[in-house]
């Protein structure tokens, strides 16, 4: 399973919170590619939860993690 920010940002409109199930039925509906589909598949947790994107993807970038980087490019 891997994810990158253009696989992931297919979820960032899924109904959070949401179960694994529920997450493939948005990504199946969405139209969002395959390895999505894939990735969700392959997770474990049946039944569980998930907040959002963090809870699937902990080392997702947040919003943040730009800003710095475009602080530390501007000093």
């Amino acid at each position: 399973m891997y994810w990158t920010l253009e696989l992931a940002h297919h979820l960032e409109d899924a109904p959070w919170p949401a179960t694994r199930d529920e997450l493939i039925d948005f990504a199946i509906r969405s139209g969002a590619p395959l390895e999505v589909i894939e990735n969700l598949q392959e997770m474990e947790e049946e039944g569980e939860m998930f907040e959002g994107i963090e809870d699937v993807w902990p080392d997702y970038p947040r919003r943040d993690d730009f800003l710095l980087m475009k602080t530390n490019i501007d000093a």
